[in-house]
């Protein structure tokens, strides 16, 4: 069945561009997370991972 996934919350809830700046999941994914299966979850996490690396390189950038 594989491991349960992990909400990527870290309680710092800004959003910019409909995206979280803590976590990386959208504003929808953050509502929806009780109500996805777990193998949701993991697609999310995979796309919030992205995000964040996205938006580590634009703050670099952007120095």
């Amino acid at each position: 069945m594989g491991d349960k996934a992990k909400n990527p919350c870290v309680s710092i809830c800004k959003l910019k561009d409909d995206v979280c700046i803590g976590c990386g999941r959208s504003r929808e994914e953050m509502k929806s997370w009780k109500k996805m299966k777990n193998k949701e979850r993991k697609a999310v996490n995979a796309l919030a991972t992205e995000r964040l690396k996205a938006l580590g390189k634009a703050r670099k950038k952007g120095r």
